[in-house]
């Protein structure tokens, strides 16, 4: 049995997909970008900002299923320039260190392009335990 997770608190997908499936005891969150869920805006051209606003999109998903931030076990991080990662690792670290979680497993991988223009895409996976 599963559900797919349709939250107003994250941003509508930009393409033929799903923010998230809840597959019971793993929920699978497609990747974010840092759009702003009430405004339908990308943010501040700041990697800094896209990285937290994306992580924040990650929170709202995994919220409404019950989850919070603690129960993220692995991210994938997509960078449109690998040379930003000490800003990107500023943000992250202090957004998981904000939400008394530990560190998740983490892949990071520097990609030509993203979707609509953005310098960074983070997808997770969290787990029920």
């Amino acid at each position: 049995m599963f559900s797919i997770i349709n939250t107003k608190n994250a941003p509508i997908p930009v393409g033929p997909y799903i923010q998230g499936i809840d597959l019971g005891d793993i929920v699978i969150i497609s990747g974010q970008i840092p759009i702003n869920p009430v405004t339908g805006k990308i943010i501040d051209d700041q990697i800094y900002k896209q990285t937290k606003q994306s992580l924040e999109n990650i929170k709202a998903i995994v919220k409404s299923v019950g989850l919070d931030v603690k129960n993220i076990v692995k991210t994938t991080v997509f960078l449109k320039n690998i040379d930003e990662i000490d800003l990107v690792n500023s943000a992250y670290k202090l957004f998981f260190t904000e939400n008394q979680a530990n560190f998740p497993a983490r892949s990071c991988i520097e990609v030509s392009r993203l979707p609509k223009d953005v310098k960074i895409e983070i997808e997770a996976f969290a787990v029920r335990y």
